[in-house]
């Protein structure tokens, strides 16, 4: 085993410290056509759950479902995501 190798765990306080702060004003860079901006100028779709689409190129950049015990978080359409702490 690598020593440099922790498992996820080690991070709780950092994902903490991460998603308590203000998602809307965070920069998300969209995974197809590579325009960043704010999360909050994306397009919120309803439906099953919640679907955030690239202003610009439309795509599929964020997609969650909520129920009342648990959250599933897909950002598989996010290039990257830079949070303000």
């Amino acid at each position: 085993m690598d020593e440099r190798m922790l498992d996820g765990n080690a991070i709780a306080g950092l994902l903490q410290e991460i998603f308590a702060a203000e998602m809307t004003i965070a920069i998300g860079t969209c995974g197809d056509c590579g325009t960043a901006g704010p999360v909050g100028a994306a397009h919120l779709y309803r439906a099953a759950g919640i679907a955030l689409r690239c202003p610009h190129c439309d795509n599929v950049l964020a997609k969650i479902v909520k129920n009342d015990s648990r959250v599933w978080i897909d950002l598989g359409g996010l290039r990257t995501l830079e949070v303000m702490v």
